[in-house]
This record gives structure tokens, sequence and C-alpha cells, in this order.
């Protein structure tokens, strides 16, 4: 090889190593960074401002809890056996079953023979009620034959009187029963009684009939009548004096007469009628059957309209109050109506029992204690919801109207202990101090302290967000 061809090799050489050389140091600089953009590049992010609208709308306050659907009375029959039958007693007919609908008048069960009633009245059986009874249950019983149609004729009200006694005659016989009678001898006494005062208007008839005979007698001649000076007694005077005395038994024979009549005849015993406030009602349970002996209730019955009822905890109890408006829904059937609370309890109830009064849809571990809440509908609920577990949304509180509305985030205290809220505009921030009112789903009602500061549709701070890496600032 030539000197040139060598040189030549060279200079090519050292121009492709200065090359590489170059390119190692421009991959150097990339790599390699210093401390400050180091700390730069690891620094996080620019944090950007959350926002929300200042709104104006009705505020709702809600609590959810849970109630049971009820009839409005609910009433355990407990038959005793009536006067005049012995042995215990026996359920001898039972025509209803669980939910089958109970009517005014139509006996519910039959108890060693004689018929339970179920008649509308508010107040309890506390007594038989016999003829000659007075007092407001006989006011009761009497407005429930005639609502039955069965007249109580001429008595006085609250008086068990003949007309009372026909009605309640009436009533049994239109379902193939005899009435109880209100003494095992009354038909007896009322014969005997009778008989007295035929016996006694006999009486009264002969001796006026001997009476009239003397005067006859006297006004035929003057033998009859006796000398002046004599002992003789007076015939006219003693026959006058039998007419009095047989006239005076027979007033008291037929004012007895009227006594016995007046206290005998049908009864009402406290074991054959049950009243319940309301038609038509429901059979809720039943716990005997035909051929038991009955020990305790047999027949459980609801009546009148259905609410809700539940429990509410010590938390709760302060929010609810009667006149709230409360959303009732079954989730079993989806069926939504809308209720007002109606009494809520002063104080706490035991809880309870577990799988007492069950229903479909029912919890089976009780109710835990609490104050009652009682919500009535709106409108009739169906039937069908009797028994259903159901939710209950209910309205603890409600803006008067629309107001200013704001994220509970968008509201804090500043140094001062002023509660304010922080308003964004044209990315300058300023604090607007309010007033808190109702708070619901989130939301709260603010009312600015200085009018006019605060406007709906501006922009309120509710909270920080962290930037991305790489992402817009």
């Amino acid at each position: 090889m030539s000197a040139l061809v060598r040189r030549r090799s060279l200079v090519v050489s050292t121009a492709i190593a200065a090359v590489l050389l170059t390119g190692s140091g421009v991959g150097a600089a990339l790599l390699i960074k210093s401390p400050a953009q180091a700390a730069a590049d690891t620094r996080p992010p620019a944090a950007d401002v959350l926002t929300a609208p200042v709104e104006r709308q009705v505020l709702t306050s809600t609590l959810v809890t849970r109630g049971q659907v009820t009839a409005d009375q609910t009433v355990d029959i407990i038959p005793t056996a009536s006067g005049g039958t012995s042995g215990a007693a026996v359920v001898t007919k039972l025509p209803l079953k669980a939910g089958d609908q109970v009517s005014a008048g139509v006996p519910v069960l039959e108890v060693s023979g004689r018929p339970v009633f179920p008649l509308q009245g508010d107040l309890p059986v506390y007594r038989d009620l016999k003829p000659g009874a007075t007092g407001q249950d006989v006011v009761q019983l009497q407005g429930a034959l005639r609502a039955l149609g069965f007249g109580t004729g001429h008595d006085p009200a609250g008086t068990f009187g003949e007309g009372t006694k026909a009605a309640v005659t009436a009533l049994y016989r239109a379902h193939g029963y005899d009435p109880m009678p209100s003494s095992p001898d009354g038909a007896a006494q009322v014969t005997a009684a009778e008989e007295a005062v035929t016996s006694s208007q006999r009486a009264v008839e002969d001796s006026t009939d001997e009476l009239a005979a003397i005067r006859s007698a006297q006004a035929a001649g003057p033998t009859g009548a006796p000398s002046a000076g004599t002992d003789r007694p007076d015939p006219d005077a003693a026959a006058q004096k039998r007419v009095a005395r047989a006239t005076e038994d027979l007033a008291r024979l037929r004012a007895r007469l009227d006594t016995v009549r007046a206290e005998t005849g049908p009864m009402v015993p406290t074991g054959e009628i049950v009243y319940l406030s309301a038609f038509p009602a429901r059979v809720g349970g039943l716990s005997g059957r035909v051929g038991s002996i009955v020990n305790g209730k047999v027949m459980t019955i609801s009546a009148g309209a259905l609410v809700v009822t539940g429990k509410l905890d010590q938390a709760d109890h302060g929010l609810v109050h009667p006149g709230q408006q409360v959303e009732v829904l079954s989730e079993i059937s989806g069926t939504r109506a809308t209720a007002t609370v109606s009494a809520v309890g002063d104080a706490p109830e035991a809880a309870d029992p577990a799988g007492e009064a069950q229903g479909q849809g029912s919890s089976t571990s009780g109710r835990p204690p609490g104050y009652r809440l009682t919500v009535r509908p709106d409108s009739p609920l169906d039937p069908q919801l009797a028994g259903q577990d159901v939710r209950l949304t209910i309205v603890a509180a409600s803006s008067a109207g629309p107001v200013l509305v704001v994220p509970v985030t968008a509201v804090s205290a500043d140094a001062d202990g002023r509660t304010v809220v922080t308003v964004l505009e044209n990315s300058q921030r300023h604090r607007v101090e309010v007033t808190t009112g109702t708070v619901g789903g989130g939301s709260v009602e603010v009312q600015p302290v200085s009018a006019g500061t605060l406007h709906e549709g501006e922009q309120v701070v509710v909270g920080i967000r962290s930037g991305r890496p790489g992402g817009d600032k």
C-alpha cells in the first residue's frame, strides 16, 4: 500500500471517530439534568378548582325508615261459654279463613253452638246486656242493630226495652239462632205474674159485683140497712173496702208483671258480640279449629283503614312530627302511595317479639325498640298490602319555597367564625357571608347576609382537584 493510501485511510478513520464522539456527547447532554431541573420535573402538578353553580329550588330533607302495613284496629277474639251452657267452650263452627272479609252482623264463628256476632262500635264489651239495662253500651248496641236494619221501636236511647229485645231476637233468628234468655226461668216468671194479675182482676170483679148487689138490696127496702144505735156492720161499707183492697192488689200485681216482662227476654252475652271500629274487616289469623277447646284467642280480626306503623330511634325521633308528608313504597309489588305522619310516640317502646304479626315481606327478627310511628295514607291502600314490610320516606323538613341552594361542601367557616361560601368569578375568588337553612340531598339552603351578594348561576368553590402529569393545569 502506498503512502498516499495510508494517509487517506487515517483521515477517514479520524472523521468517523469524531462523529461518534459528537453523538455520544449529545446523548449524554439529553440524559443528564441539573438538580433544579430534576426538582421541577418531580413537582406535583398544578391544582384545579372544583366549582358548582348556585341554584334556586325547593329543598327537602328526607328520612328513610321501615314500617309494616296494619289495620287501624286489631281485635283478638277470645270466646267464652255463654250463660246456660255447661262444660268447656268448644269451637263448633269456623266459617271463615285467614284473609276473608268480615261483615257486620254475620257470625264469624260458633262456640259451643252459640254465635259470635261482629258489630260496629268503639266501646268494648264489658258486661252482659239484659232487658232493662241502661247506659252508653246500650246506646251503641241499639245503633249497631239499627244499622243492620233491625229497628228498636220506641225504646229511649240507652234503654234495653221491648223494641231492643225485638231487634236482638230478629238478629239472632236471621242467622238460625235463638237469643239467650236473660233468666233461665224468665218465661215461667212472666206466666206466674200474668196468672196473678188475672186472679186479682177476678177478685176486683167479684167484689165490685158484691157491692152492687148490696146496694140493690138496700134500694129495695129498709130491711137491708142496720138500725141506728145497733152494732151490726154496714154491708155497703164492708163491700166498698173489699173492692178498694182488690183494686190495690191488682195495681200492684200489674206493676210486678211490667217489671218481670221488662227484665226478662233475650239478652246479649259478652261472649257473643265483638265491636269493630269500621267495616269491612278482615280475618287476620286463626288460632283454633273446629272441635278444639277454646284456650285463648281463636281468631284475630283487623278492622278499619290500613295504616303503616314503625319505630323511630332516638336520633330520628326529634325530626319527625305529625303532619309531615311520607312516601310509602312496597318493594314487593312496586306500589307507591302518599301518606301523612299521624302520630309519634312520646316514650320509647320495647322491641316487638320476633315473628309476631309477621306478614308478607316482613322481617322475621322482630322490630327493635324505639318510638312508635303511625303513618296514615292519604287514600285507602290496596288490601293486598296488609302485613307487608314497606319503605317510608319522610319529608323531615322543606323550604317554604324556591331558595338559593349550594352543595354542602361549598360552605365553610372563615378565621372570624363566619359561615361563608367562596365565589369564583373571572378567575378571582371572593367570600360571601351566608346563613344556612334546610339541608337535604347533599345540598344546603343559603341566604347572603348582605342582600345582592350571591346570585343564582354563580359558581362557588366546592373543592380542589389535583391535575394529571402531562394534562391541563
